[in-house]
């Protein structure tokens, strides 16, 4: 992975030139930007983004929103001094893929972002045999990830390809929101946000033809959600 390039955005002089130093000591080339504004001019050339949150003018929030928006789909480990489950939660419906609480240690984000890599790589490449799924007249396609509805494309961030997935692979079942918030999103502490919800209706509406009246994506009240083929 040593040719992949890191954006790092962030506004702290001396916490970005150090990311900077310690990514590039592990091989990658990586790029320090100030502001959000510029990360969003500059986001769709890199491979991944470390985004912080406490950005001046545009905060880290904001900038995800718009990148997921104009279809920019680069996987995103949000940085933040936010570090409550609700804060997290909401890294993720705003479509991070990890979200690592400040203060962190350099060889934990190094892990995050190591990990992150693998797994968008192992999300396209992976075996023949399951990277398409077909509900309906709609087709999943994990290796290019994204969501097809004949002309229509729907690109798929890493987190909502990874949930799909995983509802696929328990189709039938009723999963409960803390057993997806624990295998899918890695959140085990105890919360009553209900930020998980976000995806869920964004996945209705690549998969549903009405989505106010799912046929594959169900609520199972007072437990969580069952996908049904």
């Amino acid at each position: 992975m040593a040719d992949k390039k890191i954006l790092v955005v962030e506004d702290e002089v001396h916490i970005a030139e150090g990311l900077r130093f310690n990514l590039e000591e592990e091989g990658y080339r990586a790029t320090v930007a100030e502001t959000g504004e510029a990360a969003l001019a500059l986001a769709t050339q890199f491979d991944l983004v470390i985004l912080d949150v406490m950005l001046p003018g545009m905060d880290g929030f904001q900038v995800l929103g718009n990148l997921r928006e104009q279809g920019c789909f680069v996987p995103v480990l949000m940085l933040t001094a936010r570090g409550r489950p609700e804060d997290i939660l909401r890294g993720f419906a705003s479509g991070a893929d990890d979200y690592l609480p400040k203060p962190f240690d350099l060889s934990i984000l190094i892990a995050r972002v190591n990990g992150l890599l693998r797994r968008a790589a192992w999300t396209r490449q992976n075996a023949a045999s399951d990277s398409e799924f077909t509900i309906g007249d709609r087709v999943i396609d994990f290796r290019t990830m994204e969501v097809r509805h004949g002309e229509a494309r729907f690109p798929l961030t890493l987190m909502e390809a990874n949930l799909l997935r995983y509802l696929i692979k328990h189709e039938g079942e009723a999963i409960s929101r803390s057993r997806l918030l624990e295998d899918v999103w890695g959140v085990r502490e105890d919360t009553d946000t209900r930020a998980i919800d976000n995806f869920i209706v964004r996945l209705r509406r690549y998969l549903e033809e009405e989505p106010s009246q799912p046929r594959h994506l169900f609520t199972v009240r007072g437990v969580g959600y069952r996908f049904v083929r």
